[in-house]
């Protein structure tokens, strides 16, 4: 096993394991903006909601770099050129729009 392998597994680990924090409906304060917001923004947000929100796109994240790592980043496989790079970016988005929708307090 290489350092960069060792590497992208340990990054892979360290982000499910801030998923299991998250998705367990703790630790919003390693969500970025959320953590400075002001108390009125904060209010404006369901933190439970929110938290596992960011802690499920987290863990499918960890979960697409557990594999693109298993198979050493090797994009000859054409379904895995594409799961790495635009898996991340639909997650990301669609947890913009949850953050945004599902989260927010009516």
């Amino acid at each position: 096993m290489g350092q960069t392998s060792l590497m992208g597994w340990v990054i892979a680990a360290a982000i499910a394991i801030f998923s299991i924090i998250l998705l367990a409906g703790k630790g919003s304060f390693l969500i970025a903006g959320y953590n400075n917001a002001s108390k009125e923004k904060k209010a404006r947000f369901d933190e439970k909601k929110l938290s596992r929100v960011v802690g499920g796109g987290l863990f499918i994240i960890a979960v697409i770099m557990g594999i693109s790592n298993f198979y050493k980043f090797d994009y000859t496989n054409a379904i895995l050129k594409y799961i790495y790079p635009w898996g991340i970016i639909a997650v990301i988005a669609a947890m913009i729009v949850l953050t945004n929708t599902v989260c927010k307090r009516k």
